[in-house]
């Protein structure tokens, strides 16, 4: 490899190394991407509410969870990537409520780098050069 091909790959490499550093801050629908194709193949029968949402009284309250997790935002806009996440996460959650008797998820926050949002309609996301981060945070109950 010649001097000229070296400082070439070195210059990409250098412009390339800011982009990666990206972490934009995004607010998209919860809902939406719950009631996305995606969501309904993937999601589960079990309902939640963003905090702020009416939903039924509670019966019983069980346990409070948080679900972190990321999903890849290369070659896909910020919105895909991001619903993806969430509904990773919710699922998460979901499947926590099956198995400790809960029937629905309330009060669901996005909590991510350590800051929560509270939104009645959306959550937050964190985009990446490469990936993106959703953290949702609910309380598990019965509903009457």
């Amino acid at each position: 490899m010649g001097i000229r091909s070296l400082w070439i790959i070195v210059s990409l490499l250098l412009l390339a190394g800011p982009a990666g550093a990206r972490n934009t801050e995004q607010f998209f629908s919860a809902r939406q991407a719950a009631e996305s194709e995606k969501g309904k193949e993937y999601l589960l029968d079990v309902p939640f509410y963003m905090k702020g949402e009416r939903h039924p009284k509670v019966a019983k309250s069980l346990s409070e969870m948080t679900s972190q997790r990321t999903a890849s935002g290369a070659f896909r806009g910020d919105e895909v990537s991001c619903q993806s996440a969430f509904l990773s996460a919710l699922k998460t959650l979901q499947e926590r409520a099956r198995q400790s008797g809960a029937n629905a998820i309330i009060d669901v926050v996005s909590i991510t780098k350590g800051e929560q949002t509270e939104s009645a309609s959306d959550f937050r996301c964190i985009a990446g050069a490469v990936v993106v981060h959703v953290g949702l945070k609910g309380k598990l109950v019965e509903l009457k």
